[in-house]
């Protein structure tokens, strides 16, 4: 999924959007063979960070899913689960990364959604609708 503004954007919900981006592209470089699902959950903010009272509350908002079959497949990386029960990565496995960040206006917020391949060279995102920066359309 993609966060966009119609018509315009604040530059809190830019903000936001930023600060969804900064997050998942941290994330998304470090996924790699090898690498513990832990290590990935401990770059997401704590859910206290973004206005949640504990991780079951924000969970399914900084987090990562595995993808096949079924919606939300295992192996999942999340700070709920994965700090105290981490897997290792491995080549072939592909996840959905989402990331969300609220803006500072207190109503609007961002999320985005990558789809990652894990290679023996690293990351691949296998999205093709781009995300860096918020999409406004009929931007006036």
């Amino acid at each position: 999924y993609r966060t966009f503004g119609v018509g315009s954007a604040t530059q809190s919900q830019r903000d936001a959007y930023k600060q969804a981006r900064e997050w998942m592209d941290t994330s998304i470089a470090a996924i790699r063979p090898g690498a513990g699902s832990d290590q990935i959950a401990r770059l997401l903010p704590k859910a206290e960070d973004f206005g949640f009272e504990n991780e079951m509350a924000a969970f399914g908002l900084q987090f990562a899913h595995g993808l096949g079959l079924g919606l939300h497949e295992r192996p999942i990386i999340s700070r709920l689960n994965s700090l105290e029960n981490p897997i290792e990565l491995q080549a072939g496995m592909v996840f959905a990364m989402e990331t969300y960040a609220p803006a500072s206006d207190g109503i609007s917020a961002a999320r985005i959604e990558e789809e990652v391949v894990v290679t023996d060279d690293g990351p691949v995102i296998l999205t093709k609708f781009p995300a860096q920066e918020l999409f406004v359309a009929n931007e006036y």
